[in-house]
């Protein structure tokens, strides 16, 4: 019974997922989406958009890595894609959460669930890659969706925007196009984005 109580106390733990707000509008563009309702969002989208990954993935793997990324935010919050002093302390807060949060675990599932995470975190397979192309690319599809209101709120620039898609391109070709040419130039253009 300790396994599966284990397993009980983490399931439990990360329905706290839901708790966690995001600075990204939903497309209705009055609600935040959380954190539970961004990995579903793009756990779908791979199983509709794996196509473009720029070499064949697992899209198990991709989608598994999808829905854990973010459990770490349960205790180190949401670091916000363009909040440079949150940035600079975002990876230690959020392998001390993994560390916690994982470890609810059976070892031999904590041990997967690390290894997982750390790959999403190294960006180096074409799961990895993958993920964090729709990582990137959901957020901007939905500020555009909302006339860019959290672009202007938070007053973000093309180059950071530009800074944090630097390697996208590295996971899908084609999706960075699409993003690039759809979701961010036309907002430069109606200065939603500052130049």
């Amino acid at each position: 019974m300790e396994r599966i109580e284990k397993q009980m106390e983490f399931i439990l733990e990360i329905d706290k997922e839901k708790q966690i707000k995001r600075k990204t509008l939903q497309s209705n563009g009055i609600d935040f989406e959380d954190d539970a309702q961004h990995a579903w969002h793009m756990a779908i989208m791979t199983l509709l958009l794996n196509e473009y990954a720029n070499e064949e993935i697992d899209v198990l793997k991709t989608i598994s890595m999808l829905l854990i990324h973010d459990l770490v935010e349960i205790d180190a919050g949401d670091t916000y894609a363009y909040d440079s002093k949150g940035l600079k302390t975002q990876s230690t807060r959020e392998a001390k959460a993994a560390n916690r949060i994982l470890n609810l675990l059976p070892e031999d599932q904590a041990k997967k669930m690390f290894d997982l995470w750390n790959e999403f975190e190294e960006r180096k397979t074409a799961e990895a890659k993958f993920a964090r192309v729709l990582d990137n690319f959901q957020p901007v599809m939905l500020n555009a969706a909302t006339d860019g209101r959290m672009w202007v709120e938070n007053g973000v620039h093309l180059e950071q925007i530009l800074k944090r898609n630097e390697k996208t391109h590295e996971g899908s070709e084609v999706l960075w196009k699409y993003m690039y040419e759809h979701f961010i130039i036309p907002n430069v253009e109606k200065k939603r984005i500052k130049r």
